[in-house]
């Protein structure tokens, strides 16, 4: 069974690299790098503040947390574990696929990009969306940044599913471990 899914992994990642351009190469490369995205999570920060002022505290440790349960999982535990080659470190796909870019360590599953950003969704959601409903199309940012990994020839979209699961339940886990610390804090401050 496992091995008609990675059948199938290999074949729809094929089908989505197929779609690329010369003029879009460069651009995809640049949007899956960090520094683009800077003034989104700056403006993100800013409503963060607006809304938590000096108890902001948690929700900036739990963003903090959720990453570091995202890239920990997916680079220290499930890369060495599995060894899934990337597409672009795979032989058997040589030729097939296009590559743009550098190709990235040995190892693709799971990917840290789209664990890293769901997992950011997750928690701004969780933290902003009572306030911002349009918050939610963070997702649809998380896709497209996941998306740019399978352009790039790096991950396979299985690699990008299951990194999107680990961010979400990082974000999960996170926000809620946070909000009960925050609770607890305030709960004890109020107390005295």
């Amino acid at each position: 069974m496992l091995e008609k899914i990675g059948h199938w992994d290999k074949q729809l990642f094929i089908f989505l690299n197929s779609f690329h351009s010369d003029v879009l190469d460069p651009v995809m490369f640049q949007l899956t790098q960090t520094l683009p995205w800077i003034p989104l999570y700056i403006f993100l920060a800013y409503l963060i503040w607006k809304i938590y002022g000096r108890d902001s505290w948690w929700v900036f440790i739990a963003i903090g947390l959720t990453i570091l349960l995202a890239d920990k999982t997916t680079s220290a535990l499930m890369k060495p574990y599995f060894e899934r080659l990337r597409p672009c470190q795979d032989p058997s796909l040589a030729g097939l696929i296009h590559n743009y870019g550098k190709c990235g360590g040995m190892f693709g599953f799971a990917s840290s990009h789209a664990a890293n950003s769901f997992g950011i969704a997750t928690i701004m959601s969780l933290a902003l969306s009572h306030r911002y409903f349009a918050i939610r199309w963070l997702f649809i940012w998380a896709i497209f940044f996941s998306y740019t990994r399978i352009y790039l020839g790096v991950h396979y979209p299985g690699d990008v599913f299951v990194g999107g699961l680990v961010g979400i339940f990082s974000g999960l886990i996170a926000f809620y471990l946070l909000k009960a610390l925050d609770q607890k804090v305030n709960k004890n401050k109020n107390g005295k």
